[in-house]
């Protein structure tokens, strides 16, 4: 196998694409804080794409590593020692895999081993953008209150001490302090998160923060940076540590940080930046002026339907997103769910037909190379059910129409909760926002006390006896039969 690395490229295997520049003239124009998998089987490629453009050298990535944890330390070896690249290979439903080398990310620090640096890189004037993928939970939100926690610990470190913080809002205010009083203009900061008017959110969090700093400096990024709100999507399944083998045996290169995905990708981006952009739209990114409707889509069909189909599919004992998907009880309850639940309740964009883009994503679910994780759409499910499905439960309430397949969903939830499939076998939930008080109504013998869980509390769930009864219904169905069986069912009625 070819070691992956700078000085290795030209030794690449033929299966394998290279990066069509050269990378020794580009530099950074844009950081990301946090390089997850997903970052890099998405922005990162369509940036790998844009790279390839003439005069559009100045739009590499400087990746920024946030979170202080093994596997992110070893991630931040893994991406220095081999000058940032990475292979990507793209499994379609049918067919062969597209296997290729990603060249965007030209340098990355690890903030946690030195915050000082990190700020000092995101001052420089070359950064024009700062992008984020911190995940639906990691805007620091008073789930009670809607309002930035400023009590969080994190934060509270990041105050007192202003030049070598830990979170994302300290890095971004201490690098914009610093480029104001160096008179560099701002950058824009860029929120490619999950979250709907993530643009709107990731300014509210700035600002708060800015603000208990000095309000003056936070009244000037109100006044100087741009918050773009954009919509990103495709499937990029964790990778294993199985999956490191296969994937280095079908590209033949030895590479310590692979990522696979699906073969499909969007990116719809609100056209707001304060010292510009790269050319993205030539290589497929959609700009517009308001990308509400293709977020309130991407959030409520497909995130939502993730949600849908794996508390059955994970306590129903399918491991893998295809399993689940092939088990028509599943299918049948995404097409109806989506048919009854969601579709006639959207506004679509001309350019986004809702029959057709159900029918591709109940196709992309499917997709059998893919090897996605139940357990990877469950994960942190305390924040995700809010965003994913709060419009959804709102409207459903508020026009008095069918509740079952929401409240199957929060019975599902709950008996995920319990960490024990149908069959026996043991998992872990994975809920880093789940409160002590919470966990204790998912153990409380009323059997309607969940739908007091923080989380929920805005929806005043148990004000509405339909709702209630429902909920009651499935979780003593499930509790009886076991999820599959109550989902059967439920389709029947």
């Amino acid at each position: 196998m070819v070691t992956l690395g700078a000085s290795t490229l030209a030794a690449l295997p033929e299966n394998v694409a290279r990066p069509g520049y050269d990378r020794s003239r580009v530099r950074a124009g844009i950081a990301h804080l946090s390089v997850g998998n997903f970052h890099r089987a998405h922005q990162a490629v369509y940036l790998d794409q844009c790279l390839a453009l003439p005069e559009q050298d100045g739009w590499g990535i400087l990746g920024v590593g946030v979170v202080d944890s093994p596997a992110e330390r070893a991630k931040a070896q893994a991406l220095q020692s081999q000058d940032g690249l990475y292979t990507l290979s793209v499994f379609p439903p049918n067919g062969e895999p597209a296997c290729s080398v990603i060249g965007s990310i030209v340098d990355y620090v690890f903030a946690p081993a030195d915050p000082a640096q990190a700020v000092v890189r995101l001052a420089d004037r070359a950064i024009r953008i700062v992008s984020m993928t911190i995940t639906e939970g990691g805007y620091n939100i008073d789930e009670k209150t809607g309002a930035f926690r400023l009590d969080a610990p994190d934060i509270v470190h990041d105050l007192a001490n202003p030049e070598i913080p830990r979170t994302v809002f300290g890095l971004i205010v201490a690098a914009l302090a610093r480029r104001r009083a160096a008179g560099i203009p701002p950058f824009t900061v860029l929120s490619c998160d999950n979250l709907q008017h993530n643009g709107r959110i990731a300014r509210q969090a700035v600002l708060a923060f800015a603000g208990a700093r000095d309000q003056g400096f936070a009244d000037w990024i109100g006044a100087n940076v741009s918050f773009p709100s954009c919509m990103v999507d495709r499937i990029t399944p964790a990778v294993l540590p199985a999956d490191v083998g296969r994937l280095n045996a079908l590209t033949g290169v030895e590479d310590q940080a692979p990522v696979f995905a699906e073969d499909f990708i969007q990116w719809v981006v609100e056209d707001d930046f304060c010292n510009g952009r790269p050319a993205l739209e030539k290589v497929g990114v959609q700009f517009t002026g308001d990308v509400k409707g293709y977020e309130q889509i991407k959030l409520r069909m497909l995130n939502a339907s993730h949600l849908m189909l794996s508390y059955p599919g994970q306590v129903g004992g399918y491991r893998f997103v295809h399993e689940a998907m092939a088990d028509p009880r599943i299918m049948e309850l995404l097409r109806t769910f989506m048919d009854r639940d969601v579709i006639p309740l959207l506004q679509a964009p001309a350019d986004m037909p809702l029959d057709r883009y159900r029918d591709i994503l109940l196709a992309r679910f499917a997709n059998p190379a893919i090897n996605d994780q139940n357990a990877r759409l469950t994960s942190d499910s305390v924040s995700k059910i809010p965003v994913f499905l709060g419009e959804t439960i709102r409207d459903c309430l508020e026009q008095n129409r069918d509740p079952r397949r929401l409240a199957f969903l929060l019975a599902g939830f709950v008996r995920y909760l319990g960490g024990v499939d149908d069959k026996g076998q043991a998992f872990e939930p994975i809920e880093p926002h789940l409160e002590a008080a919470d966990q204790a109504l998912v153990q409380d013998p009323d059997p309607q006390a969940p739908l007091r869980m923080t989380m929920l509390k805005p929806f005043a769930l148990e004000d509405h006896p339909g709702f209630v009864d429902s909920f009651r219904h499935h979780r003593q169905a499930i509790a009886e039969r076991g999820i599959l069986p109550a989902l059967e069912a439920l389709l029947k009625d």
